[in-house]
């Protein structure tokens, strides 16, 4: 008789990739209080930190944006086309990571999203000509998906309901601090060793940031033998926590599918990035050809922007979970009336005014960065910790087609219309988004109120 083969190294990688299972909780209660707080403090350093590292792979492209299109003669329609087709791939790749998320073990999903991204970027500095970087800037942002789905399943695992805001907000610091570092750094890349060295450098970083994750982090408090996040912060009988086990087609149908209110927030989302990655993409080449800016002051003017969202993120999440008793609808919708706001002081602010600039850029980082976040908790809340990744993956899935419409729009707006015509595309966006946010608030009041 034959032995058994060993399984292939794919069936292993597979089985690794894979959620691991719950093991039975036979901890003292000692012990599972002293591996919570340690586990929950080195989850959040750690995903913190490497989706920092995904944003140094993917925003360093707008501070050479004005340099590759000078070198190589591209418009700003041309340029839009890089833009939009790697956003439309980064929606899809987002949606179905968010689907994979929510049975695939963060751990690897995470680092290796990361590494091959890295990789990209590395061969994404040699590019020379237009159709080169719309394919490989397309391919680095199909890697880039696997950025968020995994840091919402660790947060959604290691975090309760009545915390999730504020542990939200704190990892949504994320976004801010690799943006701020990105814009600063590849601005001064790009400046004295060329355009190409933002792509390098980088992903130089990032390889060895990709190793770093796999170490540092997890899969669930179940997969460690710890009780669900519920049971041990807010004393839940262990019998209530959602249908994290149940087959997974009927968990997506009910949650996500079938749930209107995860529809909503997602087409809120849409509106919202046109005008957050609008600012990201568009903003440097924007001060530079508008407001006379040179590429440092343009870098310095928006990592304000960057640094005033991790405390308007921060602010959103403590606010909806202490004052409004988990509804994310109210504070998005404040937060999107300041944004319009914001977005109209712009046409006041003269050509050169560094300082100005620099402090509406804040303001607009402040308030745009709330709801960006709450939106995706809100997909959480409607969805239950059983289909949460899927849910906040429709919610990048139509926050990057947004985004996708901005590129090209942005591109011949600017063209034909000048840059006046961007700003009015930007805060009509903001206002619808509000007004979509609106619904979603009596929603949740309705919900508390059952």
């Amino acid at each position: 008789m034959n032995p058994a083969r060993p399984p292939s190294i794919f069936a292993r990688l597979a089985a690794e990739l894979r959620a691991q299972p719950a093991r039975p909780v036979v901890l003292p209660p000692a012990e599972v209080d002293r591996l919570y707080r340690h586990w929950r403090l080195r989850v959040m350093y750690a995903m913190t930190t490497g989706y920092a590292l995904f944003y140094f792979l993917r925003k360093n492209l707008s501070m050479a944006a004005k340099a590759i299109t000078d070198e190589f003669h591209f418009s700003n329609t041309q340029w839009g086309v890089v833009l939009s087709v790697a956003t439309i791939v980064y929606a899809g790749s987002k949606f179905l990571s968010g689907v994979i998320g929510d049975r695939a073990n963060p751990r690897y999903l995470l680092a290796l999203g990361l590494l091959l991204s890295a990789l990209v970027n590395v061969a994404f500095g040699f590019g020379a000509s237009l159709g080169f970087f719309v394919a490989f800037w397309a391919l680095n942002n199909l890697f880039q998906g696997a950025g968020v789905p995994p840091c919402v399943r660790l947060l959604t695992a290691w975090f309760s309901p009545k915390e999730i805001g504020r542990a939200w907000g704190v990892w949504n610091a994320s976004h801010q601090i690799g943006g701020a570092i990105i814009v600063v750094w590849a601005g001064w890349l790009v400046t004295h060793w060329g355009w190409r060295t933002a792509f390098w450098v980088p992903a130089a970083v990032c390889l060895v940031g990709a190793f770093w994750l796999y170490e540092r982090l997890t899969d669930s408090p179940e997969a460690l033998g710890l009780p669900p996040v519920e049971v041990y912060r807010e004393g839940a009988p262990a019998g209530t926590v959602a249908e994290t086990g149940a087959p997974f087609w009927g968990v997506f149908r009910r949650y996500v599918l079938a749930n209107p209110w995860v529809w909503v927030v997602s087409i809120a989302n849409f509106f919202v990035y046109i005008v957050r990655i609008g600012i990201l993409d568009w903003a440097p080449k924007y001060l530079q050809e508008a407001k006379g800016f040179d590429l440092k002051s343009a870098g310095w003017s928006l990592s304000g922007f960057e640094l005033a969202g991790i405390f308007g993120a921060y602010a959103a999440g403590w606010i909806s979970d202490t004052v409004f008793k988990g509804r994310r609808g109210p504070v998005s919708v404040a937060f999107m009336l300041f944004v319009i706001a914001s977005v109209a002081a712009l046409f006041t602010v003269p050509r050169g005014e560094v300082g100005t600039m620099a402090a509406v850029f804040v303001a607009l980082g402040f308030f745009v960065y709330g709801p960006q976040m709450l939106i995706a908790v809100a997909a959480a809340d409607f969805a239950t910790k059983a289909a949460s990744s899927s849910a906040v993956g429709l919610t990048g899935l139509f926050g990057y087609l947004g985004a996708s419409l901005c590129g090209v729009a942005t591109g011949v707006l600017a063209d034909r219309s000048g840059w006046d015509g961007v700003l009015w595309f930007y805060a009509g966006s903001a206002l619808i988004g509000a007004a979509l946010l609106a619904t979603v608030g009596r929603a949740e009041a309705a919900r508390g109120r059952r």
